[in-house]
């Protein structure tokens, strides 16, 4: 995969890896490369799985915890807002600890808050649960990913290698609305919670066998992690409740936000540190990152609603609606993979971030009389063209940092996706909160600009990857 344009010696001070040393637990041993990506996959898929499986439950949890259109998107925020902003620091604490301990404790920490979040008496003690389930996918995340570059030194096999961990995370995804469906329909609304114990133990299970990963130093931002925290926090709170405590809110976002600038440009250790952002690959990867989560969840989270409030769809015909959407993303994302490590990421990201607009853009002519399998239809140029885009960018990233980076540069991507999918989820549930039919163009809207934005921006990518000698 390419790297940037620096001179030769920033680019192999900052972002060249380096090879594991001799008796470095990291290092890849006969089959432990193998078993290191099944857990990494799994974990990965495990918090995905609960990024998109509420969506379908939504309106079965209002009704019967009494929540408004504000309450169901604290439920999908809540989980997305501390896993984006907790995982700026879980990149660093990934590698302070190892990335095999990291995961080890944020797997089991995530089942037991599932545990919780479906046994949850209210709306209040549900929100907090998925706070904490949040908290720990954020370990989860940066853990898997550092795993995965730390098990591959190879960049060819470590580009199929990141191809599959993605691809777990999207069939975790394409998964969710169905399952939510099913669960919710054929159970309750807190099957969607339960189904994850079972899985989360068989990940516990896998981690027992894999290598652990020698721990590097890695201090800790405190400061820059909390003003990152209370900024990402209000700036939520303004989108979703609105208002003079939005307002408020908004007024906090911002001084917080300046704050955390100025404070990780003077930290030698920052959380986020902000020279990354000088590399094109870095800058770019995570440009389109956000954009594609803003587009992909937001659109999720929306069209859930659709079905059921205005198609008056049940949770189950409203699950199966997404599958024609979701049912592609694994074999593209195995495809956007292999384009990725044979032309370089560019070409499947020129591709796919376009099919994705014209998808957004499609979607426009969607009405209250639009039959349901057509809108399922129409949703499918969206999901492939995100399936397309993901993976290559997600590698770029990778490769433009050394190994013993990966979960700061890890976080920093996911935070990104993160903080821009949450959001998205809060503005575009207040647009649609006001009016349905008016609030959905223009969520669609916004998203297809922002894609083509970052369409743009990803022509400054190189090409072809570069030569090994």
């Amino acid at each position: 995969m390419p790297t940037n344009q620096m001179p030769k010696t920033g680019q192999a001070a900052l972002f060249r890896g380096r090879s594991a040393p001799r008796g470095d637990s990291s290092a890849p041993r006969g089959d432990s490369s193998a078993l290191t990506l099944t857990a990494s996959l799994l974990g990965f898929a495990l918090i995905c799985l609960d990024a998109s499986v509420v969506n379908v439950a939504l309106p079965a949890i209002g009704s019967d915890l009494g929540a408004g259109m504000s309450g169901l998107q604290w439920v999908v925020d809540a989980y997305t807002l501390a896993f984006a902003a907790l995982m700026l620091s879980t990149g660093a604490f990934s590698d302070r600890v190892g990335a095999s301990r990291a995961f080890v404790v944020g797997a089991a920490v995530f089942t037991l808050a599932s545990a919780a979040c479906g046994l949850a008496p209210d709306l209040a003690s549900l929100i907090a649960a998925r706070v904490v389930q949040g908290v720990a996918a954020a370990v989860v995340l940066p853990a898997s990913l550092a795993l995965v570059r730390q098990a591959y030194p190879d960049p060819a096999r470590r580009a199929r290698a990141v191809a599959a961990w993605a691809a777990g995370g999207s069939v975790a995804v394409a998964l969710g609305p169905v399952a939510g469906g099913a669960l919710t329909t054929a159970w309750d609304w807190r099957g969607v919670f339960f189904v994850n114990l079972p899985l989360g133990a068989v990940v516990l299970a896998l981690l027992v066998r894999a290598p652990r990963s020698r721990p590097r130093p890695a201090p800790l931002d405190l400061p820059g992690q909390l003003t990152a925290v209370v900024a990402l926090t209000a700036l939520t709170f303004a989108a979703i409740e609105g208002g003079a405590a939005g307002r408020a809110a908004l007024v906090v976002a911002v001084v917080s936000g300046a704050a955390f600038l100025r404070v990780e440009a003077r930290r030698p250790h920052p959380v986020v540190p902000l020279a990354l952002f000088r590399d094109r690959t870095v800058a770019t990867a995570v440009a389109a990152g956000a954009a594609v989560s803003v587009a992909f969840y937001s659109m999720v989270f929306v069209f859930s609603l659709f079905f059921q409030q205005v198609l008056h769809l049940s949770a189950l015909s409203a699950g199966l609606m997404f599958l024609p959407m979701t049912g592609l993303i694994a074999v593209t994302n195995v495809v956007a993979g292999k384009l990725a490590s044979r032309y370089g990421p560019r070409l499947p990201m020129l591709l796919g971030q376009p099919l994705a607009v014209a998808g957004l853009l499609l979607l426009l002519f969607v009405d209250a009389g639009t039959p349901p399998l057509l809108v399922a239809a129409l949703l499918v140029p969206l999901a492939l063209g995100a399936a397309l885009t993901v993976p290559p960018l997600t590698a770029a990233m990778m490769e433009a940092v050394p190994a013993d980076r990966a979960g700061v540069a890890a976080g920093v991507l996911n935070a990104a996706r993160q903080v821009a999918g949450g959001l998205g989820i809060a503005v575009f549930g207040a647009l649609v909160a006001d009016g349905f039919e008016a609030g959905l163009r223009l969520s669609l809207l916004v998203s297809a600009a922002l894609l083509a934005l970052t369409s743009v921006l990803s022509c400054r990518l190189a090409g072809r990857p570069a030569r090994r000698p």
